[in-house]
């Protein structure tokens, strides 16, 4: 894979990219909770600012994706990306801080063109018996950056403040950018028999998933597996705060140990990736993942807490690989873009609404209760998988 240019530059692009999320996205938590003195209502409100935008706009972005060229997309949306930053930075400077927010927003927008437009690369330019090695690969380089991410991001705010912040963010989406102006031209598709139609496209890709069993399940596994990580995403923060009694600095250090075990974790999956397959890898990732969240939840003792991070890490891998797999081998390539638009909100759609409520369901009850509840949700998820696992068993890799 190594000497395919399109993985290649996506993998080099990506290393810019994900370097400067992680310092965005840490550097706006820590100055919004500063700000705020940590109010977790504004705390659930970043995430629900990044992760809204999947939920409503990834159809869109899906669908059009699917309709335009996949190089022009990914690097326009990164220049976009880029250009917000350094409007926003100017609006900071003027002292509006809720322009963060916006700017949060606006990346994770342009995002839903962008993605289904690799993936669509990948399903057209990387042979189906390497899909599972490659997206092991890509999740070990998400890994590897939530072990750097979070001490890159703490240290350039807390050293340079969040302006600079801003500066570093845009600098490196503009490399991203320029990594993607690399990859070999798009391929000239043939002219449709019919005039591009929006609505009858959209019709065309529900009516797709639909009509596949596995995608079926998938979409009921997302929706409850979504709610699950959802609940929790926000609160990580206050495990670290009111069950270790540690300052909000240590969440760092929660979030490096969980992405140290993701990195070896992917390694292990990319190991494993022609001997188990993609449904009984997510299987096993959200088992596990209910297990470590109830004994997060439950934790007082940093040790312990550090272990069970260490395992959700470990397994993680399997969850993202196992979905983007299965995706990649159930879907024709011209529908590539609208499938991916369609689940990944069940799974968004959802985790939006679980983090709207985890903020508000810890105010009223306790982690312990956020985090069981979303310990059962992961399991259940868990039940809707089973039809594909069955299939599994006639043919491997393939349902």
């Amino acid at each position: 894979m190594s000497n395919n240019p399109y993985v290649r530059v996506i993998l080099l692009s990506r290393v810019f990219l994900n370097l400067g999320i992680w310092v965005r996205n840490f550097a706006i938590l820590l100055y919004v909770t500063d700000l705020t003195q940590n109010d977790p209502l504004y705390v659930s409100l970043i995430s629900v600012a990044e992760y809204a935008p999947i939920f409503l706009f990834a159809i869109i972005g899906g669908t059009y994706a699917d309709r335009w060229q996949p190089k022009r997309t990914m690097l326009g949306a990164d220049m976009l990306s880029a250009l917000s930053v350094f409007l926003v930075l100017a609006a900071v400077h003027l002292g509006s801080w809720q322009a963060l927010l916006g700017l949060t927003f606006f990346s994770a927008v342009v995002s839903q063109f962008s993605q289904p437009s690799t993936m669509k690369l990948f399903k057209r330019h990387v042979p189906e018996e390497q899909l599972q090695s490659l997206m092991a690969m890509f999740q070990s380089l998400v890994a590897f950056f939530m072990v750097i991410g979070p001490i890159a991001g703490a240290f350039v705010y807390q050293r340079y403040g969040i302006e600079i912040s801003l500066v570093v963010t845009g600098v490196l989406f503009s490399g991203s950018a320029l990594f993607l102006s690399r990859l070999p031209r798009d391929e000239k598709n043939a002219r449709p028999s019919h005039k591009p139609d929006f609505k009858r496209e959209l019709t065309e890709g529900f009516q797709y998933v639909w009509k596949r069993p596995a995608l079926r399940s998938l979409g009921a596994t997302f929706t409850v597996a979504g709610l699950a990580a959802g609940l929790i995403q926000p609160l990580l923060l206050f495990v670290t705060i009111e069950n270790l009694g540690k300052d909000k600095a240590f969440l760092q250090w929660l979030l490096t140990a969980n992405g140290a075990a993701m990195l070896v974790g992917g390694g292990f999956v990319m190991w494993l990736a022609k001997k188990v397959s993609p449904q009984t890898l997510l299987a096993t990732g959200l088992a596990v993942s209910a297990i470590g969240t109830i004994g997060i939840g439950f934790s007082t003792h940093i040790p312990l807490t550090l272990l069970l991070q260490v395992v959700n890490g470990f397994f993680y891998p399997c969850i993202h690989i196992g979905i983007n797999t299965l995706i990649l081998k159930n879907t024709d390539s011209s529908f590539i873009g609208r499938v991916g638009g369609i689940l990944t909100p069940m799974f968004m759609g959802m985790m939006v609404i679980g983090m709207s409520l985890g903020g508000m369901l810890k105010g009223v009850s306790s982690l312990v209760t956020v985090y069981s509840i979303s310990s059962i949700l992961f399991l259940v998820g868990v039940l809707f998988l089973l039809p594909l696992l069955k299939r599994s068993a006639v043919s491997k890799g393939s349902v």
